[in-house]
């Protein structure tokens, strides 16, 4: 939205294309023109998703665009061939490779051909980390005269501002959708083994199920975890600075990301973290400095790293909690990403 309102404020018309949802009326309320349009974010059939680009183009066309950013991994590819054979300039952002990177299938070598077919078009690849960038250029997937890199998607620091130290029982909280991949599973081992030690702590879980993938977790696992005991699960939220008010630890468990907006919503809001040492992730931690990385798919380095946060001292935690906030201020402010976008658009004009 900060995004949005930066080329708003340009005099530019922005048009919003996307999937209809609970969402859908923000964006037209924000003033952008909106097209709902049918699309999966789960599946890969070919047929279906080729037929994408028929869409895209009527859209595109209907909408007038002079240019077209494109977000996750099917408008990158198939938006991008659409807007390439309108002739319309793209700049595309790689938020994240998704489980098409974590497995080595048939899905995945076809994901990689398509992305090296699209990515030829754009004006500009965005990545979140420069791991993802790496492993493109390493792939041969993107040419790096191509490239640039991006803070995840910012934060607005005006907005999320620094919480005090929540009073009441230490409470540790991992924000997520509900994928086996966010390491929610190890999060769970990770809690057994901190209750078997006697850690006075409360657990939550925070998030949407995705009932399309299969590494999604069902609702009758969470339930079984709480029935349980190990957490007490909240659901989704729009509030997500409420749902962090009183937390003590902002965990994620992930095997890879973009760079999470979880993570960088929790630095903003003066946080301890503690996260995996994998892309994206290590992006918003400084080990030691602003909480702790652990070893990806480690429920034991995990429990082990969440309790040395609940035995800082009050004075190193809040240390810890004001390097946090620094870092969100210092490299994830969404400022650093709205002028990136608008040097790509203003660069397109001047063409």
């Amino acid at each position: 939205m900060g995004l949005v309102k930066a080329f708003q404020a340009k005099g530019y018309q922005v048009v919003a294309i996307a999937p209809k949802d609970d969402y859908s009326s923000k964006l037209e309320e924000a003033g952008c023109e909106y097209y709902p349009i049918e699309m999966q974010n789960k599946g890969a059939n070919p047929i279906k998703d080729f037929l994408l680009i028929r869409q895209f183009k009527k859209i595109y066309k209907e909408a007038k665009l002079d240019i077209v950013l494109q977000y996750t991994i099917k408008p990158n590819i198939y938006g991008t061939i659409a807007a390439n054979q309108l002739k319309i300039p793209s700049v595309n952002n790689v938020s994240g490779l998704g489980t098409v990177f974590l497995h080595d299938n048939l899905v995945s070598k076809i994901a990689k051909a398509l992305y090296r077919y699209a990515f030829r078009y754009p004006q500009r690849v965005f990545f979140q980390n420069n791991d993802d960038k790496q492993l493109f250029l390493d792939l041969d997937l993107v040419k790096e005269e191509k490239t640039g890199l991006l803070a995840g998607s910012g934060i607005n620091t005006k907005t999320f501002l620094p919480q005090t130290y929540p009073t009441g029982t230490f409470t540790f909280l991992l924000v997520a959708r509900l994928l086996y991949d966010k390491g929610i599973r190890e999060y769970i081992e990770a809690i057994r083994f901190l209750k078997k030690e006697g850690i006075n702590a409360q657990f939550l879980l925070c998030g949407f199920y995705d009932l399309a993938s299969n590494l999604g977790v069902k609702p009758d696992e969470v339930s079984s975890w709480e029935t349980e005991g190990i957490i007490h699960f909240l659901g989704k939220t729009d509030d997500i600075q409420e749902t962090m008010k009183n937390v003590h630890c902002v965990v994620l468990p992930s095997y890879r990301e973009g760079t999470p907006k979880t993570l960088i919503e929790a630095s903003a809001l003066r946080k301890v973290i503690v996260t995996t040492d994998v892309p994206g992730c290590r992006e918003v931690v400084d080990h030691g400095i602003n909480g702790y990385l652990c070893e990806v798919k480690n429920s034991v380095d995990l429990a082990e790293k969440m309790k040395q946060v609940t035995e800082l001292s009050l004075d190193d935690y809040l240390q810890m909690a004001d390097n946090s906030r620094k870092i969100a201020e210092n490299k994830f402010d969404e400022r650093f990403v709205i002028e990136k976008y608008l040097k790509e658009v203003e660069q397109n004009n001047n063409k």
